[in-house]
C-alpha cells in the first residue's frame, strides 16, 4: 500500500519502504513488536534445549583421556529422541556455539551412527 498512489493512509507513508544493508535495523523486526518478542522467546527455548542436550551428553557419554566427554551419534539419538525429535538441529546449534564437536556437515540416522560427538 505504501507504493499505491491512491492510498491515503498516512500511517503507511510515515514508515520507510526498505532498510538497507548496513542499517542496524536491517533484517530485524521492529523494536517492541510481537515478532521481536516471539524471536526472543524462541531463542531462549532453543538455548534451554542446547543446555539439556549437553547435560545428556555429559550423563550418557564417557570421559576420554583428554578430559572431554564423548558419545556416539547412535547413543545420543536413542537417548535424546525420547525427549525431542529435533536432536540433529539442536546438535548443529550447539556446534555453532562451540559447545560440541563432530565431523561432517550433517548427521543422518543409520549412516552416521558411529560418528563421535564430543562435549567441549
Amino acid at each position: 500500500q505504501r507504493k499505491n498512489p491512491f492510498s491515503n493512509d498516512e500511517r503507511l507513508a510515515a514508515k520507510p519502504v526498505h532498510s538497507h544493508r548496513g542499517d542496524p535495523s536491517y533484517g530485524r523486526p521492529p523494536e517492541g513488536s510481537k515478532t521481536e518478542q516471539r524471536g526472543r522467546d524462541a531463542h531462549s527455548h532453543v538455548g534451554k534445549e542446547v543446555e539439556e542436550l549437553c547435560g545428556i551428553i555429559r550423563s550418557t557419554g564417557e570421559k576420554g583421556e583428554d578430559g572431554h566427554v564423548s558419545v556416539t551419534f547412535r547413543q545420543l539419538f536413542e537417548t535424546y529422541v525420547t525427549i525431542s525429535n529435533k536432536v540433529v538441529g539442536i546438535l548443529l546449534r550447539a556446534r555453532k556455539h562451540g559447545l560440541v564437536h563432530f565431523e561432517g556437515e550433517m548427521l543422518w540416522q543409520g549412516k552416521d551412527d558411529d560418528v563421535i560427538i564430543t562435549l567441549l
